[in-house]
């Protein structure tokens, strides 16, 4: 696979005829000179800005929507985004240490969990997602908080013919949109350096037998769910993929509080993705979404 082609292929996108007006707000953005930067649980940028300034970010910060993961603030806009993923990290965070390791995150989204990362002082960040509009995002937070996360167009597909390995991946939400998910949590694994760890987190259903929910046309009306495991049937995947190791971190469902409708999606949200008299079930009819969040270890060997 010539993942260089592709990547020039991919750069094309963001000339898109949906993307390249957005491209172009991005082009005339105010320099600002930044004074401070949080990367908490909001990833705040603050500066001294001008009343036509702050009012130009905040058309650009609307024009980028939808906004899937934050929050952020930029200069006094605050970006209510439809996940508050500063449940997720901090559910994780107390498990992994990045300091000194080449990073990946797979479906990177807008980067909020990368700019999270920085603070950790990792070797090296590299974001795979082959989103046009989430790439935009990412380049307007990064315009003001000047990182050297590297984004790349790509998919966990191009992982293996990736042209370095790293000792950390995260991948977070992409098993269950994947129609063989025992082939990606090989390429996981081979995007691996030796000793790395995955941590990953996908949709689960409650049972002990090692079996997986196949949802029809949609689940939680998301059209591209393949594969809903037990969690025993999620070890198996593993197992069968060569990790050598399996450890569940956290299983939760998914909240109102973690994932709701706001002015940034301009769509549907959690509420509508439920029955309404039964919030233990979809729309569909389906055990309502719960996450599962493991931790994936290969030896040395």
């Amino acid at each position: 696979m010539d993942i260089e082609s592709i990547k020039k292929e991919r750069k094309s996108w963001l000339k898109w005829k949906n993307i390249a007006p957005l491209r172009e707000l991005l082009s005339i953005l105010p320099d600002i000179n930044v004074s401070k930067i949080e990367l908490e649980d909001v990833v705040k940028i603050e500066g001294e800005v001008t009343k036509q300034q702050r009012e130009y970010i905040s058309e650009v910060s609307l024009a980028l929507r939808p906004w899937r993961k934050g929050p952020f603030d930029i200069f006094g806009t605050f970006i209510d985004s439809e996940w508050k993923s500063n449940i997720k990290y901090n559910l994780l965070k107390k498990h992994f240490h990045l300091k000194g390791k080449s990073v990946a995150d797979i479906g990177c989204n807008n980067g909020y969990y990368m700019f999270r990362m920085l603070k950790e002082k990792p070797k090296e960040i590299v974001g795979f997602d082959p989103s046009p509009l989430f790439k935009t995002q990412f380049d307007f937070i990064n315009r003001y908080v000047k990182s050297d996360i590297v984004y790349e167009l790509l998919g966990v597909e191009h992982l293996p013919f990736y042209h370095k390995k790293f000792d950390v991946i995260f991948c977070l939400g992409v098993l269950y949109h994947r129609s063989d998910p025992i082939v990606m949590l090989k390429w996981l694994k081979q995007g691996l350096k030796r000793d790395g760890e995955v941590y990953l987190d996908t949709f689960y259903i409650e049972g002990e037998e090692p079996i997986a929910l196949c949802p029809a046309k949609t689940y939680s009306k998301i059209s591209n769910v393949h594969f809903v495991p037990t969690v025993a049937a999620l070890k198996n995947w593993c197992e069968k993929a060569g990790f050598d190791s399996f450890e569940v971190l956290a299983k939760k469902p998914t909240t109102f509080e973690e994932q709701r409708k706001t002015k940034w999606i301009l769509g549907e949200s959690l509420e509508d993705f439920l029955d309404k008299d039964n919030p233990n079930l979809t729309v569909e009819g389906y055990p309502a979404p719960k996450r599962v969040y493991v931790r994936l270890k290969v030896g040395s060997s």
